[in-house]
């Protein structure tokens, strides 16, 4: 049976200013292999805990117990942990049933057979083989699957302006943002000081928006306040006593400082992810 849907991503090199040598202006032809819709019932939201991680977890956490326990000969500790292991690993095509032909069921069961006679060898070998299943499923659907149940989906994310009281898009919120900060950059250049604290004015309003909408998936306050708690806020403001200043460097300097600590910061803990789930979806 057909689980899968293959998407064929061409993707130019979208860092911005890559130069790679040999490779500048080529498409790359990248093809995804989507996992069966069914995985999405054990990780949230579908299901009130990640338990399709939390087995992944357990399954790696049980082959070192096997090895460690197969190394030092300890019979009786083994054969606990072979028959947590073999548990959890048939668990995968229940919870997976497009799955349950790819499992190694018949190694799993050897595996116990030779933890039970004290084959110590020949668990390490069977264990290897399991290994190199588990790794070629994960070479392919890992990344995907972390993408996909793992990242976060903007698009059911709204921001409500605070001037005008209306619900935006993530999208056009960031949009917003990212648009303020730029004529800031440009206004300093070219001191413009009334223009670059109009914008300045903006992108506080756009910040403090966004931060309220954190809420929805970060539900503590240190959460909410790792990248618009009161230390980056102080960057904030004291980039805006430097643009009334009109201090160009200085301005300059500040604008680079709150761009990396809390625009890269965010788009390095959410935008890749974010991007790839866009293209698989």
């Amino acid at each position: 049976m057909n689980y899968t849907k293959t998407i064929k991503l061409v993707l130019a090199l979208f860092v911005a200013g890559s130069t790679t040598a040999g490779v500048a202006g080529d498409d790359l032809e990248v093809n995804i292999t989507k996992p069966p819709g069914s995985i999405a019932a054990w990780y949230k939201p579908a299901n009130k805990r990640q338990v399709w991680l939390h087995t992944m977890f357990r399954l790696r956490r049980e082959m070192q117990a096997i090895s460690e326990y197969a190394a030092y000969e300890d019979k009786e500790r083994l054969v606990r942990w072979t028959g947590k292991f073999i548990d959890d690993y048939k668990s995968i095509g229940k919870m997976v049933p497009e799955w349950a032909d790819e499992l190694e069921v018949e190694l799993a069961e050897g595996l116990l057979l030779s933890a039970n006679k004290g084959d110590y060898q020949a668990v390490a070998s069977s264990q290897q083989k399991i290994g190199r299943s588990c790794m070629g499923c994960h070479k392919e659907f890992r990344a995907v699957t972390a993408a996909l149940y793992r990242g976060t989906d903007f698009s059911t994310v709204v921001v409500e302006d605070s001037e005008t009281m209306e619900e935006q898009k993530y999208k056009d919120a960031m949009t917003g943002l990212s648009t303020a900060m730029n004529r800031i950059k440009i206004a300093i250049d070219d001191e413009r000081f009334e223009v670059a604290s109009s914008a300045f004015e903006l992108m506080g309003h756009r910040l403090d928006d966004l931060s309220e909408s954190c809420s929805a998936c970060h539900k503590t306050d240190r959460q909410r306040n790792y990248l618009l708690g009161k230390e980056n806020m102080h960057e904030v403001a004291k980039l805006g006593e430097l643009i009334e200043a009109q201090e160009v460097k200085q301005s300059q300097r500040a604008l680079g400082g709150v761009a990396v600590k809390i625009c890269a910061t965010c788009h390095s803990i959410h935008r890749t992810l974010s991007d790839l789930r866009g293209f698989i979806d």
